[in-house]
């Protein structure tokens, strides 16, 4: 009777009419969706497969995580390497009953549909299960407009559906923490540790382990790097939920509510963290090799470092290379204060000096400025405006309003620096800086620059003049011979007290790096047999045949001078330095091995036996009595060492070679603006600004057993032969004779004439 008079009663009719009226819109609403009509759905063979773009790892020579390369910074691990309790904060504070559904939360998503509609209440998300997040994460959301988060909801709530169907708890749990955003740009829980830990999943306590769970909730938030306390406390809620859920006992609860957690930030992105100038020579290298038909997926399509999870195996050692970015920055710091007040107030680098006008002139914007014909003044208003900009400091990074102007000024004055050690006997890179701080110096002063290399060259020189036949004791005299056909040029050495009746032999002219001396061992050996020395050494630059090549005038790269050096520890033969020795796709299959990036090339000895332990000698006595021998005063350094100082023209550059039975390390130091030196030769020469950083190098290397290959090697001991053609003084004074009726010859020509003989002019022969 009630139900006959409900049903004849309007309004009731009008409200049954109306909740039909909404369940059928519902139903076409939905299966709008379902079918596509708001943006295609993924299909189940798509999830059958489920894949996401993986960064691709940069290891070292002990496989240990050097850095990465990526769009997302995301590592996929298995479940097996997830702690139990990682994946017990997880459930009981993103999902608790995640066991027990089938990937959707059905009054959850009724109460999102009807406030969205009904009340236009946009802010009615929540109570997403781990799979709805998971389908968010692996597909993304889209705009709807006042739709949007019902729509969003539903595609997601049958995509969950569908990987329930499809997939087992366990791997959901797998894609799901493989995939979900944590703080600071990184994606799934192993680079999360990695980053903010430096430990795999797998290490991660209790605490670590709710740390990282409890930043899901807001990423910025409770980002542990940036808001330690409020990381915390969320911390806090995660362990308070495992123990609600029985996951943790009270007394575990509180012990680990009790103390905090201690971040161990790594930086992996490419201009931060270790080796930076490293990891971009790697990716030009991959960049080249992944494009070869033989490198490439089974496809035909190239690998992508970005988005194809590949792990790069190479020769870099991380300890060493923090070693060596130490060291550098340790004497950089210094080196730049003396630098500076050497200078004073009269810098090159400031305003209206030459070097600054000049660089003004290359700015980008001043040049896209002139092309328009714009006055100079107006010009200069533009670049005077001050802007909010980070600023390289010794003393940590700053902040600060500045002009255009202000900053070419403010980054003019630093000087860069470049490292580079490699194991002699493979090639091997163990350490690679190429400047000071990639962020704001990206020019790469290892494989990129090309300087003067100074002194550093005299050696190759020697070596050339042995092989031609010269004897290690031939003696020279210092006098300074200016040569008339170079526009009267008249090298010179760099200490004033040279006694014009002593002569030098080729070890106290080299170890001592005699300027003069070296011209003239050039003069005798020739040109044309120096370069030929240089380019079976392994140099590829252009070198020209001018006199000035045998004190270091030709541009060379370090790599390349690091390269000629490592002849005399390895057999005579130069060796390609090594950077990558595996890549292997993310399932571990290799892509390219060893003997395929390295293919092995016969080399020819660039010199004998003999003349590689004459010059071996040399080069020691250059650190035991000649221009390196601070090391052994000023750094204590006993291990057996040999090398060379090197300093350019007008202090531009300072360079020292540090050579040990298993290690060649090259050290540069300048300014990245060539038109700015070092204000004497003091500061300036390489025995002062270059040296140091290996010498702070090996004082770490000798404190480390790990390293007692390296720092306890010996050379080889030389043949009796070459002890005896060693055997003389190293200083020999013109006798009375010598002083009284010798040819002092002051000026000459450089080229060589041709000697005539007595029937020259019947033959034609001209000088």
């Amino acid at each position: 009777m009630f139900i006959k008079k409900l049903l004849k009663n309007k309004w009731f009719k009008y409200v049954l009419k109306g909740i039909i009226v909404l369940l059928v819109l519902a139903v076409i609403f939905f299966t709008s969706i379902y079918l596509g009509l708001w943006g295609k759905i993924p299909s189940t063979n798509q999830l059958k497969n489920l894949k996401q773009s993986q960064a691709t790892q940069v290891l070292d020579v002990n496989k240990n995580l050097i850095g990465k390369y990526y769009i997302y910074d995301r590592q996929s691990i298995p479940y097996s390497d997830f702690p139990q309790h990682l994946i017990d904060a997880l459930i009981s504070t993103e999902d608790a009953r995640f066991y027990k559904h089938h990937g959707i939360d059905t009054k959850s998503l009724f109460r999102v549909f009807f406030k969205t509609i009904l009340t236009a209440n946009k802010s009615s998300g929540g109570g997403s299960t781990i799979t709805l997040q998971l389908a968010k994460n692996l597909f993304g959301r889209k705009d709807f407009g006042t739709f949007s988060s019902v729509v969003n909801k539903i595609k997601e709530s049958i995509v969950a559906t569908r990987i329930e169907d499809m997939h087992s708890k366990e791997e959901i749990l797998t894609f799901y923490l493989n995939t979900v955003p944590f703080p600071d740009n990184t994606y799934g829980i192993e680079s999360a540790s990695l980053k903010f830990f430096n430990v795999h999943t797998k290490q991660l306590n209790i605490s670590q382990a709710a740390t990282l769970i409890g930043s899901l909730k807001a990423n910025n938030s409770y980002n542990p790097r940036l808001f330690h306390k409020k990381s915390r406390s969320r911390r806090d809620v995660v362990i308070k939920q495992m123990e609600k859920y029985g996951y943790l006992g009270s007394e575990e609860a509180s012990k680990i509510i009790a103390t905090d957690f201690v971040l161990d930030y790594q930086y992996y992105a490419p201009n931060q963290g270790l080796a930076p100038y490293f990891r971009a020579e790697i990716k030009k290298q991959l960049d080249s090799i992944l494009q070869q038909d033989k490198f490439k997926k089974p496809d035909g399509e190239p690998y992508n470092i970005f988005q194809d999870g590949l792990k790069i195996y190479t020769t870099l050692d991380n300890t060493m290379q923090r070693y060596a970015e130490n060291a550098m920055r340790d004497h950089m710091a210094e080196l730049q204060n003396l630098y500076e007040k050497a200078y004073g107030q009269n810098a090159p680098w400031l305003k209206n000096k030459p070097a600054f006008i000049a660089s003004k002139k290359r700015l980008t914007k001043y040049k896209s400025l002139k092309a328009l014909n714009i006055t100079e003044k107006v010009i200069e208003d533009s670049l005077i405006k001050p802007q909010e900009k980070e600023l390289f400091s010794w003393d940590g990074n700053i902040v600060k309003s500045i002009s255009t102007l202000d900053s070419l000024e403010y980054f003019l004055k630093f000087l860069n620096s470049g490292v580079l050690s490699i194991e002699p006997s493979t090639g091997a890179v163990r350490a690679y800086v190429g400047g000071i701080d990639y962020l704001f110096f990206q020019y790469d002063h290892v494989s990129q620059s090309k300087r003067q290399v100074g002194s550093t060259f005299k050696p190759i020189v020697y070596t050339a003049a042995l092989e031609a036949g010269m004897k290690p004791c031939t003696y020279f005299s210092t006098k300074a011979i200016t040569y008339t056909d170079y526009d009267d040029w008249t090298p010179t050495n760099a200490s004033k007290d040279d006694n014009d009746d002593l002569n030098f032999s080729l070890e106290n002219a080299l170890s001592n790096s005699i300027n003069t001396i070296a011209v003239k061992v050039l003069y005798e050996t020739g040109i044309e047999n120096v370069i030929a020395q240089a380019r079976a050494m392994g140099i590829t630059s252009d070198m020209d045949k001018v006199p000035s090549i045998a004190l270091g005038s030709s541009n060379l790269s370090l790599i390349e001078l690091a390269k000629a050096y490592t002849s005399f520890v390895n057999g005579s033969k130069p060796s390609t330095p090594v950077f990558i020795t595996k890549i292997e796709n993310k399932e571990g299959h290799v892509i390219a091995s060893y003997n395929d990036l390295n293919p092995n090339k016969t080399t020819e000895k660039a010199f004998s036996d003999d003349t590689r332990q004459v010059m071996l000698e040399f080069l020691k006595a250059t650190v035991n009595n000649g221009t390196a021998q601070r090391l052994r005063s000023n750094y204590n350094l006993n291990n057996d060492i040999a090398g060379k100082t090197g300093t350019t023209q007008d202090n531009k550059d300072g360079w020292f070679v540090g050579i040990m039975p298993n290690l060649i390390t090259v050290t540069w130091v300048g300014n990245d603006n060539q038109q700015i030196g070092f204000s004497n030769t003091s500061i300036g020469q390489g025995a002062n600004s270059a040296l140091p950083i290996f010498a702070k190098f090996l004082q770490q290397l000798n404190k480390d057993p790990k390293y007692n290959l390296i720092t306890k090697a010996s050379f080889e001991k030389p043949s009796d032969e070459v002890l005896k053609s060693l055997d003389c003084g190293l200083t020999k004074k013109d006798n009375f004779f010598q002083r009284l009726f010798g040819v002092d010859i002051k000026k000459k020509t450089f080229k060589k004439k041709k000697k005539k003989g007595f029937f020259s002019w019947l033959t034609g022969d001209k000088d």
